[in-house]
């Protein structure tokens, strides 16, 4: 897999600058010595179609709980740097670099395949999370609507639907939103990472501004949709200060709820993630990463279950508690944010009824 350098030039608006080699690629790639990185054309993002025949997935980790999820999407052109999905492009013979923002995947059977499964006589009811690992509102989907038409399913079964975003474009399906909301079958996560918009332009390249997140959870309040927002990830020396000013500004947009993840940086993610610090944050760079070190046994991420995305030790401690106390002071979390299966319906309810 190529691991080349590559010219700002065709780096701009990425948030990887290169595509380190895929752990599963026996094949190396070695640049002629007379390649210059200058040379390189500005990167197309490509679409491919994703044919797969399994739509839902369910997972059951002990720290995260039994989770239903649903992606439209494999990839994502969004760019975030710290992204943990990154790694699942390897598996498709590509890097978790700029081939998992350029080269996306796109499940346009999705809603068919959505319908197919509810419409199961051995489907339980039960929430699904709609995306687990990339954004089901990345800029494509502007176009192609595939996020959309899954949600026009859920709602004519009424399931109950939970989604994580930081694309305005979540504000698009309103009308759906509305109409699942009044059968309490819906939930927003709305991730606002930081509010410089300096760094979310680096960090997070293609989605929406902070401040354009704060309006997606004031429209989605607007209009009694529950909104929770996500200070995803916490990355220690670098956004972690500004925990307090997030909840403060999420909670005055209408957000009821709140949630936190610490950084992940698994596998050549963190090969990605040094990379780009190091290249715009230079001056902070041996602080973070020495503070994430702390966080994680003294290694830049640990897979143990209730320590990744978690952390452990004193610095950890008080990113919780520094958390904890904002969630309280401006009145988050009192109260769950609930969904219910009890309005569910599909054809086999129909046809049960007939004979009753």
């Amino acid at each position: 897999m190529n691991s080349s350098p590559l010219s700002s030039k065709s780096t701009k608006g990425r948030g990887a600058q290169f595509n380190p080699e895929n752990r599963f690629d026996e094949i190396k790639i070695e640049l002629d010595d007379e390649f210059d990185p200058e040379d390189a054309a500005p990167l197309k993002t490509q679409f491919f179609r994703d044919t797969t025949k399994k739509l839902v997935n369910q997972s059951d980790s002990p720290d995260l709980g039994p989770m239903t999820t649903l992606n439209p999407y494999r990839g994502c052109e969004h760019g975030c740097v710290y992204c943990f999905a990154r790694p699942t492009h390897e598996y498709f013979g590509l890097s978790l670099g700029l081939d998992f923002e350029s080269k996306i995947f796109v499940k346009d059977t999705a809603p068919a395949l959505l319908e197919k499964e509810l419409s199961k006589k051995s489907w339980q009811p039960r929430p699904v999370v709609i995306s687990g690992a990339t954004d089901p509102y990345q800029p494509i989907e502007k176009r192609l609507e595939v996020t959309r038409q899954c949600l026009e399913v859920f709602l004519r079964f009424r399931n109950p639907v939970g989604i994580i975003t930081k694309n305005f474009l979540i504000t698009r399906d309103l009308d759906i939103l509305r109409e699942l909301a009044q059968y309490q079958c819906v939930t927003a996560n709305i991730s606002i990472t930081t509010l410089d918009a300096k760094l979310a332009r680096l960090m997070e390249p293609r989605a929406s501004t902070p401040q354009e997140r704060l309006r997606a959870i004031e429209t989605l309040a607007k209009h009694n949709i529950p909104v929770r927002i996500m200070t995803a990830p916490i990355i220690p020396g670098l956004n972690d200060y500004e925990i307090p000013q997030l909840l403060k500004a999420g909670r005055d947009a209408g957000a009821v709820a709140a949630g936190h993840v610490m950084l992940r940086l698994p596998y050549a993610i963190k090969d990605v993630f040094v990379n780009w610090l190091e290249k715009y944050y230079p001056e902070k760079s041996k602080k973070i990463i020495s503070r994430i070190k702390a966080m994680y046994n003294g290694k830049l991420y640990e897979s143990e279950h209730f320590i990744r995305g978690r952390g452990v030790g004193e610095y950890a401690d008080n990113i919780h508690r520094l958390f904890s106390v904002s969630c309280r002071k401006y009145g988050l979390n009192k109260t769950p944010m609930i969904t219910t299966t009890e309005h569910f319906q599909n054809n086999h309810n129909a046809q049960y009824s007939l004979f009753e």
